[in-house]
């Protein structure tokens, strides 16, 4: 068990935007595409929609604009049982949009985001409601990449001390390249998540911003401050390393559709387990079980197994759970 969290009661709060989406529908490159399906797509609220269907109460806070696409993303994330009610309809600017380009090395992604609503988020969300009664608080290195007052919010979060915090801050890095300037980036998400409670970042994502040949002991030497920091390694295995250890757990086997929304889908299951007191091996379980939930399906969210099955699988004996595992 870890001393990440704070004590029971208080909501998870994930800020940050959240967009239309169009996607080639069946999978091809857009170029190519004769139809696109019209999804929402945003990191954070990816990962309160996976709470929610793991019976955690989250709250998605963010802007969108007073527009067709704003209405539909407020009422997808809503569907899934997510609390919108303090997210602001800005009459000035739009909601982002993103296109998927699916092709043979993966999916691209291009972004209408510059000058949207969720880009004009700032520090003063972290005066008042649902931000003052949070449990827990979720980021992404996402948000401090879409403009100057984003990223006073996330370095204002990140930069009270940690024990003089109300709240945890979850900070997952998820770099996208394309939203930072050459060389910024590195830095800055090195900086913010080591200021936070409990962080997710990919190997491959690490050895991209601060070095080639870094191990997942690297990754601790460089973000020591962490309560527990948790480095994914692609469809091999996640390791979470904290105060009390490291703990590594295999992923889990199965057909990939598309892989993005599963790092989201990973998060949101590690969380949940930790929210509700579990050990560390069983949040990490529970995060791979979340994941291929995403991974099953073109969009960043899919079913949950039924919740005796997820009981089952959590329960396995650890050389089950190999069994079931990649490689």
């Amino acid at each position: 068990m870890t001393p990440a969290l704070p004590p029971a009661g208080g909501r998870v709060v994930c800020v940050g935007e959240t967009m239309a989406a169009l996607t080639p529908d069946p999978p091809a490159p857009l170029e190519h595409a004769g139809r696109l399906r019209l999804a929402v797509a945003g990191a954070e609220s990816n990962v309160a929609m996976y709470l929610a269907d793991h019976g955690i109460p989250a709250v998605w806070l963010s802007a969108l604009g007073d527009d067709p696409l704003g209405r539909r993303v407020r009422a997808a994330v809503s569907a899934a049982g997510v609390d919108v009610s303090y997210v602001h309809t800005d009459p000035h600017r739009p909601t982002g949009l993103m296109l998927k380009d699916p092709g043979p090395d993966g999916t691209r992604v291009h972004y209408h985001r510059a000058g949207s609503a969720a880009s004009a988020l700032g520090p003063g969300l972290l005066d008042r409601e649902p931000v003052t009664s949070a449990r827990l608080l979720h980021f992404t290195g996402i948000t401090p990449a879409l403009s100057a007052s984003c990223r006073a919010l996330v370095t204002r979060a990140l930069g009270t001390p940690a024990g003089a915090r109300p709240y945890a801050i979850g900070f997952d890095v998820n770099h996208r390249a394309a939203l930072w300037p050459e060389g910024a980036a590195a830095p800055l998400l090195r900086e913010l998540a080591d200021r936070a409670d409990i962080v997710f970042v990919g190997l491959d994502e690490a050895q991209d911003l601060w070095g080639a040949d870094l191990t997942t002991e690297d990754v601790r030497t460089l973000l020591p401050g962490p309560r527990v920091l948790v480095v994914k390694d692609g469809a091999r295995a996640a390791t979470a390393l904290t105060r009390d250890g490291t703990h590594t757990v295999p992923a889990l086997r199965t057909t990939v559709v598309e892989p993005v929304g599963a790092g989201d889908a990973f998060a949101a299951g590690f969380l949940a387990g930790l929210l509700r007191g579990t050990t560390v091996t069983r949040a990490l379980r529970l995060g791979h079980l979340t994941a291929v939930s995403a991974l099953k399906v073109t969009g960043d969210h899919g079913p949950l197994p039924g919740a005796r099955e997820r009981e089952r699988l959590l329960e396995l004996p650890e050389r089950e759970w190999a069994a079931l595992a990649t490689g």
